[in-house]
């Protein structure tokens, strides 16, 4: 018996075209799930909008089966809040200042969404503006929204009412929506770890794609030189049949007329895919464990990638051990006084923002023209009217501060200054071209492999995909309180368009290793 909570959405499909299930009672189980469990039970607060015509718009759906070209007919799924519907739902980012805005069109993935017959379920929470707001702000919290809970913890907070296991962000809310089964699958968004960071900590698969594989008008920007979209589902496959409804070349997003694809992102996977492929691990070859990028593994992540690395190995994979080069990674020679300069807390804080200034530069100018072209039914026009209301709605606006939105709004807005010039130029020579690139030809190279997220911003400045995937459960003691097991993941990276190849990777460890488990304690409604 298929057990809707926590199947996979392939097997969904399967259940909707065998006449199994329909349309309005998917969508009836999930509204129930979302209300005993998120509005109530461990209310962990997944969803911030429910779609008011969700039931009616599953209702004409019950005599459609899925199909070739309605392959998620009846399928319900929540979009991220910071993804523009054009219906009766805001958008808001999460942000008290968007309360009420609603769209004037949907963006182009909910629109190819409701083409391929999906049921817009609602919307999910998320960080506040996608983790730009303020440095300090936790994971899935935003001042609309308030805070999103790990489903492996919701109960284990600290005395801040922040949860001490976070549910990542920023697409917190898609991913905690599907690891507790209040949706088939969702859709999050990424500049640097948004979709991968959550994905690990709920035991997901998800693709952070390569920039302009899909489509981003009529996302709530941050940076357009890294901003994407991305599924969030509980099965590689999964991943793959959304990649495919969403990979479209789309006139309103110029960075598309670029993009490669398969016909079918599911054609090859195979239990065997690992077989002959050469994996990069970024290590001290005299250190396997000691990460690149961050120092030492804890003894619970080394004790987890030294596994993964096993399954690799006895899949018939070759792992190849070596450095990669991170010279320059983080900032670039004439842009840290600059951005420094513009950011209130920088003087007392050393280098908060080198690894934002890419971001701080361009969100001005992205967010500008989104609240300008996108945005209806809200006096909020620019960046500096946000500023603005949250100055004057404090108390309930502000508890975490907007040092990143006051960075911000400080820059001219127009991407002509040379500290923003030389930043872009040094992430792309740092990450791409002397980093991934010469790294994976080095070493000929099918993918790279990361513990959880920790190579997020990596391949993100690149502009290159990352596929996260289940590797399995530590704990630990964070601020003095034992946690529970709760999952984590690995990620294979590689470089522009190969979705496909890191997919067939990803798939091939997923099936021989089974690492997803289910939230304790959610139980069928």
């Amino acid at each position: 018996m298929l057990k809707l909570e926590h199947a996979p959405m392939s097997d969904i499909v399967d259940a909707l075209a065998g006449g199994r299930v329909t349309a309005t009672a998917l969508t009836e189980f999930y509204l129930a799930r979302i209300e005993a469990y998120d509005r109530d039970g461990p209310m962990l607060n997944a969803v911030r909008e429910l779609n008011p015509d969700a039931l009616t718009i599953a209702g004409k759906l019950d005599d459609t089966t899925p199909s070739v070209k309605r392959p998620l007919a009846g399928i319900p799924i929540l979009v991220k809040d910071n993804i523009a519907t054009g219906d009766k739902q805001p958008t808001t980012a999460g942000s008290l200042a968007l309360e009420g805005a609603r769209a004037r069109d949907d963006a182009t993935v909910v629109k190819l969404l409701r083409d391929a017959g999906a049921v817009i379920l609602g919307k999910a929470n998320l960080t506040e503006f996608a983790n730009m707001l303020a440095i300090d702000m936790p994971s899935g919290y935003s001042s609309l929204g308030g805070q999103v809970k790990n489903p492996y913890a919701p109960a284990l907070m600290d005395d801040q009412g922040i949860p001490v296991v976070q549910p990542g962000g920023s697409s917190a809310g898609s991913a905690v929506a599907v690891a507790a089964g209040l949706c088939a699958a969702s859709i999050g968004t990424e500049t640097s770890g948004s979709l991968l960071h959550p994905a690990s900590l709920n035991g997901l698969v998800t693709v952070k794609p390569t920039v302009g594989l899909i489509s981003r008008a009529g996302i709530v920007p941050i940076s357009h030189s890294q901003d994407t979209a991305g599924p969030m589902t509980r099965t590689v496959r999964d991943a793959a049949m959304l990649l495919n409804v969403l990979a479209v070349k789309d006139p309103l997003d110029p960075a598309t007329q670029r993009q490669r694809r398969p016909t079918d992102y599911t054609a090859g996977l195979a239990h065997d895919a690992m077989k002959g492929a050469r994996i990069g691990v970024p290590s001290d070859p005299a250190d396997p464990l000691n990460d690149c990028y961050y120092g030492k593994l804890p003894s619970n992540w080394a004790k987890l990638m030294a596994e993964a690395i096993e399954v690799l190995e006895d899949s018939g994979a070759v792992v190849v051990r070596a450095s990669m080069p991170t010279a320059g990674w983080m900032a670039g020679p004439g842009t840290t006084m600059a951005v420094h300069n513009r950011n209130p807390l920088s003087p007392n804080k050393g280098n908060p923002v080198m690894q934002w200034i890419v971001f701080i530069y361009e969100m001005k100018r992205d967010l500008n023209l989104y609240l300008s072209d996108w945005a209806t039914c809200t006096a909020i026009k620019t960046i500096a009217d946000i500023v603005a209301f949250n100055e004057a709605n404090a108390e309930k606006a502000l508890r975490f501060g907007q040092d990143l939105f006051l960075a911000a709004n400080a820059t001219r807005g127009d991407l002509s200054e040379r500290e923003y010039k030389s930043a872009r130029a040094m992430d792309l020579l740092s990450t791409k071209t002397r980093g991934m690139d010469a790294y994976m030809r080095r070493h000929k190279l099918d993918a790279v492999l990361f513990a959880g997220a920790r190579g997020a911003a990596i391949a993100a400045k690149a502009g290159y995909p990352s596929v996260m995937v289940p590797g399995g459960f530590i704990s630990g003691t964070t601020d003095g309180k034992d946690t529970p097991d709760y999952p984590v993941g690995v990620t294979f990276a590689g470089r522009a368009w190969s979705e496909h190849k890191l997919l067939r990777l990803a798939y091939a460890y997923e099936q021989a290793t089974h690492m997803r488990k289910p939230p304790p304690g959610l139980l069928p409604v």
